[in-house]
């Protein structure tokens, strides 16, 4: 009688700790993936930041132009200005679109400002926007390729978060699915581009 008791006892001794053990690994799997999203995600914050600091520059050039249009340029100052106010809490999808508008909206009035380029070629052809045409592809190439980076952090992190039996750690601990980014509105349409060549 006393051994069955001892052997029950070391049981549910034995099965308490592997639980234990589990929880542990699962928790700490749990932070690893919530804390390499967010990591991910700053570096998406941060080459949206040098695209925002490759405008700026570009912006200075064009107001040291004289007789530029002045209303195209503080489309651009007040998009900029949006885009870099908003501050994102990754796991409110809301908030990650708030940002992602205010990008796209920078991103549409910086285009249509270079656009406009095409009046005034002696802007054209200064250094600072020759430098700036070349970075800003590149910096466009790195933002790509860290919204994709943080959606596959996200995608395995979620995965993580909804698959039981870690769901339950998830639940317990607090650790909620997270947005992905998005395409751009309109972005699933192909663009309508027109040359007008004489």
């Amino acid at each position: 009688m006393k051994g069955t008791r001892n052997l029950t006892l070391l049981v549910i001794g034995g099965l308490v700790l592997i639980l234990f053990f589990w929880g542990c690994s699962g928790y700490n799997g749990l932070v690893s993936a919530d804390q390499n999203v967010k990591k991910v995600w700053s570096n998406v914050e941060t080459n949206y930041q040098r695209r925002t600091d490759l405008y700026s520059s570009v912006i200075k050039t064009v107001e040291a132009s004289a007789n530029f249009e002045k209303s195209t340029l503080r489309e651009v100052v007040e998009a900029r200005a949006k885009a870099t106010s908003i501050t994102v809490d990754i796991t409110d999808p809301a908030t990650l679109e708030k940002f992602q508008q205010a990008q796209a909206n920078l991103q549409g009035s910086m285009s249509r400002l270079i656009a406009s380029f095409e009046n005034y070629p002696d802007l054209k052809t200064t250094k600072a926007f020759q430098d700036f045409q070349t970075q800003i592809e590149g910096t466009e190439n790195r933002i790509n390729v860290a919204r994709q980076d943080y959606n596959k952090s996200v995608e395995g992190y979620n995965l993580k978060v909804k698959k039981f039996p870690k769901s339950l750690l998830a639940g317990m601990f607090g650790f909620k699915e997270k947005a992905y980014y998005k395409a751009d509105a309109g972005s699933e349409k192909n663009p309508d581009i027109q040359f007008n060549i004489k």
